[in-house]
């Protein structure tokens, strides 16, 4: 059980409901983070524009995905690892080696391995990288605005991680639990 209500949408405050309501049209559902974060509609505003904005970006979907399972795994979120393992089989159409390759934050595409690393080291160094770092993300073909991307990403999902492990989002996917502690 999550440490505060996770309201039904009908029982959300007035300011969030529209917000889920477009949750629920683009997902078909709204997960129990949703409904979580809707407590605060100022916060659930904030997620939804930062991470509608980065989904207008440059990576592709399956690379956010991988990163999204990298920077669960080093935060050790149940929550996240069981939503992105989901996502990413199910609508990324990653294979299962491929989850675990993202999740020991790499990759065994040779051009997502770079932003999944980089986003690994961001997220275990708290953005303490040095210059290589973002000369191996060049040297994959990556731009200056899609390492901002995947810096923007791995910030995003520190967010929900945070989120779901502070107030223990009840896990609504399939369970997939984190094989090392944050």
């Amino acid at each position: 059980m999550s440490r505060i209500p996770t309201p039904t949408v009908d029982q959300a405050p007035a300011a969030a409901q529209p917000l889920l309501a477009g949750v629920q049209k683009r997902l078909g559902t709204v997960p129990n983070m949703f409904r979580l974060i809707a407590n605060s509609p100022a916060t659930l505003e904030a997620y939804l524009g930062f991470s509608g904005a980065l989904g207008r970006g440059k990576l592709a979907p399956a690379t956010r995905e991988r990163i999204a399972l990298a920077v669960a795994e080093v935060n050790g979120c149940n929550y996240c690892l069981s939503a992105h393992t989901y996502i990413g089989l199910n609508l990324a159409k990653l294979d299962a080696a491929e989850i675990t390759a993202n999740r020991s934050g790499a990759s065994n595409d040779p051009v997502a391995d770079a932003a999944v690393r980089f986003a690994a080291k961001v997220a275990t160094q708290r953005g303490q990288i040095d210059d290589g770092d973002i000369a191996a993300l060049r040297d994959a073909g990556y731009s200056d605005g899609e390492v901002l991307e995947i810096v923007g990403h791995v910030a995003l999902n520190v967010f929900t991680n945070y989120v779901n492990e502070a107030l223990k989002t009840e896990i609504d996917f399939p369970r997939v639990d984190a094989r090392q502690a944050a």
